[in-house]
This record gives C-alpha cells, structure tokens and sequence, in this order.
C-alpha cells in the first residue's frame, strides 16, 4: 500500500463513520442513522416491548417545484424543512432524511394513534408555511405516514414497510393526509392492488366495456347524442363501478391507455348511428396535462373513421385547473380540430365563473346535484336559471345531467335548460341496446309522453 500523502487532510474512523450515517445536504442523519436508532428502541424494549412510533414525510409538490425553480431553490426548501422538523420534534426524537424529499422522525414517546396523529397535524402545520428562496416565497403541503412498534412491525424492516403503506396511503388521499398503520389499512391496500392489477389485466385483455347514455332537446324530446361511460364487471369481483376504476387508472398513471381503448370503442359503435348524433367523451386530468391527447385523438378518431366534428370531449374544472396553461394549449388544438368542448359538473368547483372566462367551452353540463334539487330548493332552481341565462349570453349550449322524473324535465325545459341527460330518458345501455333505443326514439316518439311533457320527452323505459 503506497505511503499516505501528507498534504492531505486525514480522516479519522470516527469521522468516516460520522459522514456514512448523515444526509450531505441537510446535515441530518440518513437511512443507516434510522435503521440504527429503531434497533436501538426495539433492543431497548425486548423484554417489555413498550411502544413507539415512526413516521415517514413527504413533501408533497415537490418534484414540480424543483423543475420550476431548479434543483439549488430545491436544495433549499429541503434544508428549511429539515430545520423545521428538527426545531418542531418532542425531546428525544430524532429527524433523519432518505433520498428526495423524504423524511422519516422516530418517536420514542408516541404510543398510540390519536398521539401520532396530533404530532402529524403539528408537523403538517410546520411544513406548509411559506419557503423563502429569496426573490419568492412557495408553499408546499406535507403527508404523513405512521407505524407504532411493535403492532404495525417487530423489527426495523417491517416497520418501515408499513410505515411505507401508510404514507402511500396518504399520498393515494390527496395532499395533506396523515394515516397510522392498521391492519385494516392493509387489508384496504391490498385490496387495491388485487384491484389495480385486475383493471391492468382487463384493459389488456380488452374487458373494459363501454355503454352510452342519451342526451336529448328538452324542446322536442328528439336524441341528439350519447356519453360514452365505461363499464367493467370482473369474473371475481364482480361490477365495479367507474367511480371506483377510473380514479385508480389516474392514480396509477394508466388512465391513458384506458381511456384511448374506450374512445377507440366508442367512436366504433357509434359507426352504425346515424350521422347527425354526437358521441361526448370524458377526458381525463392526466390527458389534459399530456401534450401528445391531441395527436392520439386524432390517431384513433381517424383509424375509426369517425368525424372529429361529432365529437365533444367533457373536461372537469379540476381538470383544468390541474395545469392551466397546458390545458388550454391542448383544448385550443382539439377545437381546432372541430372537436367541442364541455364544462361537466359546472356549479361544483371553486372559481367555475373564472373558467369561462379563461377557457373557450362550447357546452356547460349542470351537475346533477342541482337538478335532483329543482323541485324543492328554490335556491337550485334560481341557480340553474342563472346558468342557463348566463350561458345564453356566451352562447353556450346547457345540459341539465341527473333527471329522473318528468317534473324535472319539464321544469327544466321551462327554465330555458336546452338538453337533459339521466334515467328518465334512458340508463347508460350496451351497444346493442342503444342500437334498439335508436330504432324506437330518433326522430319517432311515444304519445304518451308528448302529451304529459307538451312534446318534451321519448316515453323510455330505462335499460339497465
């Protein structure tokens, strides 16, 4: 071994082993110093296995900020949490950092679940005030996961695992959350990955099915197009609904690739209609941030042979507001197109107003909420009056969703409410089944109905 240099500064062991257990950026411990200090606990406490609690944290929004300003103003904020956490902790717990913008915090005095989650609040409330990067401030939001030795994990491994199930849970929540581990959590997680790789298969194997629901003129009661809404009935856990599948694609980052094989089966079916009815389409938040939806519209839209022109792509207002600028970039190209766009759930979000100002829409959809209310809540039935007169200023067009009874029909109608959708006129149907809807409701109609409505609506009897 060649002589050490004695121009250069020597390390001691002491000192080698101090820099493999601390984190270079922040100065707090790492992985190791956390794997140590939960051994140490639980070495500590063989013999009567009192509890403690560790937590994971995670900044959330982090990884967008850090694209935005940079990895230096990343930097930053990390070591400013860091100090916060250090600052906010009880006395003998210690704050270690992973790689990113993970934390974890070992509690040695937290025993139980109502105590974890007091400590989460407070450390939740610590993280989300303002980061100052000097010429700006930014504000983050923080989730928590917690795992109490030795209910949720007997040794370091398992106990970070679960403490790993419970952030993931949050994170899964929104932003802002704070779970503690429980066998009942873990049940529910692996129920969603039992789930999440059923809906995988399905959509491989082409199960996911599309069923159509019909809009019609509350004027004269005629079909004027049908939402495509996906359907999805596993062999082993039966029918789930979309409320359900279709939040978990967008979690899982696949909600592309369903999304593209419903409008592909859609536009499809709606080859053997007749060509003056629109087929309207949801389009996801993720879609709306990927600057490629335009082109894959298209791509299928083509394939099919389907007009552009026939078709409307409902959007949410959080969709939108998921990021603004590209969002609107994207609805620009798709009405370029011929493509219409709705506002669905109008009436729902925080700032809908604000939206038709900064967004081109061609069609705003009432949600249903206000409708199932139009009878009895005069304050709903003012508010939809208000939209309708104000969408006839824009010139929008404006469909009433969630009708179910002729009174909210005509009601509606009365109103100036220009289209309805909902279980009066007809439950989403199978392809077959609105092929013989076609054949007894376009441009012929019950005279029942006619004549109950003043020739507002189809006499239908929903298929389910």
């Amino acid at each position: 071994m060649p002589p050490a240099d004695p121009t250069l500064p020597q390390v001691s062991q002491n000192e080698l082993q101090a820099m493999a257990y601390t984190d270079q950026l922040t100065g707090l411990g790492n992985r190791y110093r956390l794997r140590d200090k939960v051994r140490m606990l639980a070495a500590e406490r063989a013999d009567d296995p009192a509890p403690f609690t560790v937590a994971l944290v995670n900044l959330d929004g982090f990884k967008p900020i850090n694209d935005l300003f940079g990895t230096a103003a990343g930097d930053e904020i990390l070591c400013q949490a860091a100090h916060r956490l250090k600052a906010c902790i009880p006395d003998g717990a210690a704050v270690t950092r992973h790689d990113g913008d993970e934390f974890a915090v070992v509690l040695p005095l937290i025993f139980e679940r109502v105590s974890a989650e007091r400590v989460g609040q407070m450390i939740k409330d610590v993280l989300s005030a303002p980061y100052d990067l000097g010429d700006r401030n930014v504000r983050l939001s923080a989730s928590l996961g917690f795992a109490i030795y030795p209910f949720a994990g007997a040794d370091f491994e398992e106990l970070m695992k679960s403490a790993e199930t419970a952030l993931y849970r949050s994170k899964r929540r929104g932003r802002g959350q704070i779970t503690v581990y429980s066998s009942e959590i873990a049940q529910e997680m692996r129920r969603s990955t039992q789930l999440e790789q059923a809906l995988r298969n399905a959509i491989i194997s082409d199960n996911v099915d599309v069923h159509f629901q019909p809009i019609v003129n509350l004027a004269d009661g005629r079909v004027k197009g049908f939402e495509a809404l996906a359907r999805w009935i596993d062999p082993d856990l039966g029918f789930v609904s979309p409320a359900v599948f279709v939040p978990l694609a967008e979690e899982r980052g696949f909600i592309d690739m369903l999304s593209e094989t419903l409008l592909r089966k859609a536009a499809e079916a709606t080859l053997a209609w007749p060509r003056d009815l629109f087929l309207s389409f949801n389009l996801s938040s993720a879609q709306l941030m990927d600057p490629r939806t335009t082109y894959n519209t298209l791509s299928i839209l083509n394939s099919v042979g389907f007009d552009p022109r026939r078709l409307e792509l409902e959007i949410t207002e959080t969709a939108v507001m998921t990021s603004a600028d590209t969002a609107a970039r994207i609805i620009n190209e798709l009405r370029e197109l011929g493509i219409r766009i709705s506002l669905d759930d109008f009436g729902t979000g925080q700032s809908s107003l604000g939206r038709l100002r900064d967004f081109t829409f061609d069609k705003v959809k009432i949600d249903r909420a206000f409708v199932s209310a139009i009878m009895t809540d005069r304050t709903s039935e003012h508010i939809i009056k208000a939209i309708v007169t104000m969408c006839e200023g824009l010139d929008l067009t404006v469909v009433a969703e969630g009708i179910e009874t002729v009174a909210e029909a005509k009601k509606l109608r009365d109103l100036g409410c220009g289209m309805g959708q909902g279980y009066y006129f007809g439950k989403p149907m199978d392809q077959a089944a609105t092929l013989r809807y076609l054949h007894d409701h376009h441009h012929e109609f019950a005279m029942l109905d006619r004549e109950r409505l003043g020739a507002t609506a189809p006499s239908v009897t929903p298929e389910a």
